[in-house]
C-alpha cells in the first residue's frame, strides 16, 4: 500500500507540474496559444463524445474526451475551424487566435422530427491520421433503425452487424470478437463492469437505447487505460440529460415497453435523467393459463451537477433483473447492478482529470421449489480510478491514471427453501481479490503524414484469502491416468489455511499497447497495432454462450492469468468526396492459459475446480473489410470477415496425451465466414426503409462418429473437439419506419416502427442434439430451432 501512495503522489506531482510548465519540446509558449472547451448539444446541453474539430489551414485536429471537452495547442493566428458529429449539423467559424482561449461549442441537431439516420458524417481528415485502429462506434440513431428480433432495438444485436464479431448462436448471450469468448470482453457502462450483457438469455441486451449517448467498440489497438481482458472492450457511456427544460420520450412494442424523463436540476448547470424498461410477454402467458414465464426490468439513472466551469459531478446507476419461471417449481433470477460518482477536473486548459469510484455486482440464483432449496451466487467489485488526460502540445498528448479493484466472489450458497426441505444450509468458500494498474500513453505527431500512439500498462493481481487452499502431490490438480489415457481429479494431500491479511498467490504483468498511422494522402492512410493485455478473472462455463449460472473465479495457484498478444495492419481510404470510406484489416491473436476443461468436467458447486481445468493455447487471424457509404438517401454498410480461431492444450510431459491428443481444434466461437449487409433507405420525409442480412458459418460442435451397444441401450462415441459444424446460419430482416408529422419540431412527437425478423423462415440450428427413438430404437438426430418469421411493431414518442 505504501508503495501505491507513493507512486500516486509522484503522479501528482507530474501532473502539477506538467499544467503549470506550459509547452514542451523548445517551442516558446509566447508563440502559441490554446484554444479549448466543451462541445455540447445546442437543445440539451449534453456534453458530445468524439466530436471532430479541424483546422483545415495546418492540417490540425482534435476529438472531445468521454466528457466533450477539446484542447488544441497551435501558433497564434486566424483559422477556419470546422466541427462535425453524426447526426449534427457541421459547424464553421473563423476565429482570430491572439492569446489562450476558452470556446464552449453548441451543435445542432439535423432536422427530422426524431433522430436522423447518419452513419459516419465525421470529417474524415481527422480519422484517417489518428493511429486508433481496429475501433468502431455507432450512433445511437444508427442503431434504432437496424431491425432486430421481437420488434425491440437492441444494442448488441447492432454491434454483431461489425467484422471480427459474431454471435454465439441464435438466442444465445454475449458476443465474441476476433475468435474470442464472450468473457474476454470488457464491457463498461459509464466505466462500471457489467458481466453479463443480456436479458431473457440472450434476447436482448441490457443497455436501453433510449439512455445510451456513446457506444465505443475495441478489437484491438486497445489504449492502456483499458486493462483485464484480453478480447475487446465495449465502452458505453450513459446520456446526461437535458439540463436546459424538461422531456420525456419512449416506446412502446409488443413484449415490452420503455419511458425516459430527462430536465434541469438547476437550469443550465445540473440534469437528471430516469429511464426504465419492462417486458410484459408473461401477462399473456397467465391469461392462456400457461405456469411458466420469462421477464426482464431495467433501471438506468443519472445526475449530472456543474460546480463551477472547472468542476463537474456525475452520479450514475444502473440496475436489472431477469425472472424466468417453470410451473414456480424453477425460478432462475439473475442481474446486474452498479453506481459510479465522479469527479471531473480542469487542472488548466491543457490538462483534464476525472477520479471515479465505482460499484458493480452481479448476482445470479435459482429457486428449485420441487428439490426445496435454494442457490444464490455472483461477483462484486469495487473500483476507484484517477484519470488524466494532458494535452501537452500539438504534437503530444498524454493519457495517464492508476487504479484499484477489489473483488468478492460468492461462488454458491445453498439454503433450504422451506420447512420440509431435507437439504442443508451450506456456503461454498467465498474468494477474494485484489487487482491494481498504472498506465501510461501517448499519441504524437512526429512528421506531417506520421502519428504514433504508445503507452505501458503495468498490473498487480493479488489473490487473497482467507480460506483453505488445497494441496496435491506434484502440485498437480488433475493427474493423467496412463493405463486408460484420461485426466482425471487429483486428491488433495493436505490444505492450507490463509488469514484475511495473508495474499495466496499475486501477479504482476507489464502490457505495451502501440500504434502507428501513416497517411498517404488527404484521404487514404496505413495503421498497424500491437498490443498485449492480461486477464486475471476466468469464467468457468460448459457452454458455448454465457449462462446465468456461469462462475467467475480469480487467478490462483492453479489457474493461471490469460496473457493476449495482437497485432494489426490495416489500409483505410475515403472516396467520392467522403460519401464512401474503406476499412481493410488483417489481425493475428495469440492467447496462453486459456481454460481448457477435462472430460466429464463438473463446473457446478465445484469447491475445487482447479481437479477438472488445464491451462491451454489459444490463437485466432483473419481479415477484415468495412465498406460504408455514409451519405444521401441510401446509407449503411456491407462487413465481411474471413477468420480461424483455434485452441489447443498440450500436454504437459511426454507420456500425457493432452486433450484432442495436444492438437489444434476449432474454438466454439470460430467462425469461418461472417458477411453482414446493412442498410437504410429514406424514401421520403415520412417513410424510412432498413434491411439487414447476416450469414456466418456454422457454429463448431462435437457430433458422435459411432455408437456401441450396452445392455441394449445405445452409446455414442466421438471423435476430435469440435470437429463438426451446425448448418450455416443466415436470415434477412426488413423494417419500415413511418414518422406522421416529419416537419414538428416542437410538442408531441412520434413514429411507428414496423418490423420482420427472419423474413424468408430460415430455420437457424441453435443446436442439435443426437438419441435413440424410443419406440424404433433407431438413432436419430433432432435439431432445435428457436425462431422462424418473427413480426415486430413498437410505437415511439418523445416531447
Amino acid at each position: 500500500m505504501q508503495n501505491k501512495i507513493i507512486l500516486l503522489l509522484l503522479l501528482l506531482a507530474t501532473t502539477l507540474s506538467f499544467a503549470q510548465g506550459g509547452d514542451s519540446f523548445g517551442e516558446p509558449e509566447k508563440q502559441k496559444v490554446t484554444l479549448s472547451g466543451t462541445i455540447s448539444d445546442l437543445k440539451t446541453n449534453e456534453t458530445l463524445i468524439g466530436v471532430n474539430l479541424f483546422i483545415p489551414e495546418i492540417k490540425a485536429g482534435i476529438v472531445t474526451n468521454e466528457y466533450g471537452f477539446y484542447s488544441l495547442t497551435i501558433p497564434k493566428g486566424t483559422y477556419t475551424i470546422q466541427i462535425s458529429y453524426m447526426g449534427y449539423e457541421t459547424m464553421t467559424e473563423t476565429i482570430e487566435l491572439t492569446k489562450d482561449t476558452k470556446k464552449n461549442i453548441s451543435l445542432n441537431e439535423t432536422g427530422q422530427a426524431l433522430e436522423e439516420v447518419v452513419i459516419n458524417t465525421e470529417k474524415t481528415a481527422t480519422n484517417i491520421r489518428k493511429p486508433e485502429m481496429s475501433v468502431n462506434r455507432l450512433s445511437t440513431a444508427t442503431i434504432k433503425k437496424i431491425p432486430v428480433v421481437l420488434g425491440e432495438v437492441d444494442v448488441l444485436k447492432a454491434i454483431l452487424t461489425l467484422p471480427g464479431v459474431t454471435n454465439a448462436g441464435e438466442g444465445q448471450s454475449g458476443f465474441n470478437v476476433r475468435g474470442g469468448g464472450a468473457d474476454q470482453n470488457l464491457i463498461l457502462l459509464d466505466e462500471a463492469t457489467i458481466f453479463n450483457s443480456s436479458h431473457v438469455f440472450g434476447f436482448f441486451s441490457v443497455f436501453n437505447p433510449d439512455a445510451i449517448k456513446d457506444l465505443k467498440l475495441y478489437k484491438g489497438g486497445i489504449p492502456a487505460r483499458y486493462g483485464g481482458r484480453v478480447s475487446s472492450v465495449l465502452d458505453i457511456y450513459q446520456k446526461d440529460g437535458n439540463s436546459n427544460k424538461f422531456s420525456m420520450n419512449g416506446g412502446i412494442g409488443l413484449i415490452s415497453s420503455r419511458l425516459l424523463a430527462e430536465g434541469p436540476i438547476a437550469k443550465g448547470k445540473g440534469s437528471f435523467l430516469l429511464a426504465g424498461r419492462g417486458s410484459y410477454a408473461h401477462l399473456f402467458m397467465k391469461l392462456a393459463d400457461e405456469p411458466n414465464s420469462a421477464y426482464f426490468y431495467d433501471l438506468n439513472t443519472k445526475v449530472s451537477y456543474k460546480l463551477n466551469p472547472n468542476n463537474n459531478l456525475f452520479l450514475s446507476g444502473y440496475f436489472g433483473r431477469d425472472v424466468f419461471s417453470l410451473n414456480k417449481s424453477f425460478i432462475n433470477t439473475y442481474g446486474n447492478a452498479t453506481l459510479n460518482l465522479r469527479w471531473n477536473h480542469l487542472f488548466s486548459d491543457k490538462l483534464f482529470s476525472n477520479l471515479s469510484t465505482i460499484y458493480s455486482d452481479y448476482y445470479y440464483g435459482l429457486d428449485l421449489n420441487l428439490l426445496g432449496f435454494e442457490w444464490k451466487s455472483g461477483i462484486r467489485n469495487y473500483n476507484i480510478k484517477y484519470d488524466l488526460r494532458h494535452y501537452v502540445s500539438d504534437k503530444i498528448k498524454l493519457n495517464y491514471g492508476v487504479n484499484g479493484i477489489y473483488y468478492d466472489f460468492n461462488p454458491g450458497v445453498i439454503e433450504p427453501s422451506n420447512e420440509n426441505s431435507g437439504i442443508n444450509y451450506k456456503q461454498l468458500e467465498k474468494k477474494h481479490a485484489y487487482e491494481s494498474a498504472f498506465y501510461i500513453d501517448a499519441e504524437q505527431k512526429v512528421t506531417k503524414n506520421l502519428t504514433l500512439s504508445y503507452g505501458l500498462r503495468f498490473s498487480k493481481f493479488y489473490r487473497l484469502g482467507s480460506g483453505n487452499v488445497n494441496l496435491y502431490d506434484n502440485n498437480q490438480a488433475v493427474v493423467f491416468n496412463e493405463e486408460l489415457q484420461i485426466y482425471e481429479k487429483g486428491t488433495p494431500i493436505g490444505t492450507r489455511h490463509y488469514g484475511e491479511e495473508d495474499v495466496i498467490k499475486k501477479f504482476a504483468n507489464l502490457e505495451p499497447r502501440f500504434a502507428a498511422s501513416y497517411q498517404l494522402n488527404e484521404d487514404q492512410s496505413i495503421k498497424a497495432s500491437y498490443n498485449r493485455t492480461t486477464q486475471y478473472l476466468q469464467l468457468v462455463s460448459n457452454t458455448a454462450s454465457p449462462t446465468p449460472l456461469d462462475v467467475w473465479t480469480p487467478s490462483d495457484n492453479y489457474i493461471q492469468p490469460q496473457i493476449a498478444d495482437q497485432v494489426a495492419l490495416g489500409y483505410f481510404k475515403n472516396f467520392k468526396d467522403d460519401e464512401y470510406s474503406l476499412e481493410v484489416e488483417t489481425f493475428y491473436k495469440k492467447i496462453k492459459n486459456r481454460l481448457d476443461y477435462i472430460d466429464g468436467a463438473d463446473l457446478i458447486a465445484n469447491e475445487a475446480l482447479e481437479q477438472v481445468v488445464l491451462n491451454g493455447q489459444m490463437r485466432s487471424y483473419g481479415l477484415e473489410v468495412l465498406l460504408r457509404k455514409n451519405t444521401g438517401k441510401l446509407t449503411g454498410w456491407v462487413s465481411y470477415t474471413l477468420s480461424k480461431s483455434e485452441q489447443r492444450t498440450p500436454g504437459r510431459t511426454a507420456a500425457e496425451t493432452g486433450i484432442n491428443n495436444g492438437e489444434w481444434y476449432s474454438s466454439g466461437h470460430d467462425k469461418l465466414h461472417n458477411l453482414s449487409v446493412t442498410s437504410s433507405y429514406a424514401f421520403n420525409k415520412k417513410w424510412t426503409f432498413g434491411a439487414n442480412f447476416v450469414l456466418q458459418s456454422g457454429q463448431p460442435v462435437t457430433y458422435p462418429n459411432g455408437y456401441y451397444e450396452y445392455e441394449g441401450i445405445n452409446v455414442p462415441s466421438y471423435g476430435s473437439r469440435n470437429a463438426d459444424r451446425l448448418p450455416a446460419y443466415h436470415h434477412l430482416d426488413l423494417s419500415a419506419t413511418f414518422t406522421p408529422k416529419p416537419n414538428k419540431k416542437k410538442g408531441y412527437q412520434s413514429e411507428w416502427v414496423f418490423s420482420l425478423y427472419n423474413v424468408y423462415g430460415r430455420q437457424n440450428a441453435a443446436s442439435i442434439s443426437f438419441g435413440q427413438n424410443e419406440t424404433t430404437g433407431v438413432n436419430e438426430a433432432t435439431r432445435l430451432s428457436i425462431f422462424g418469421i418473427v413480426p415486430g411493431v413498437s410505437y415511439n414518442f418523445k416531447f
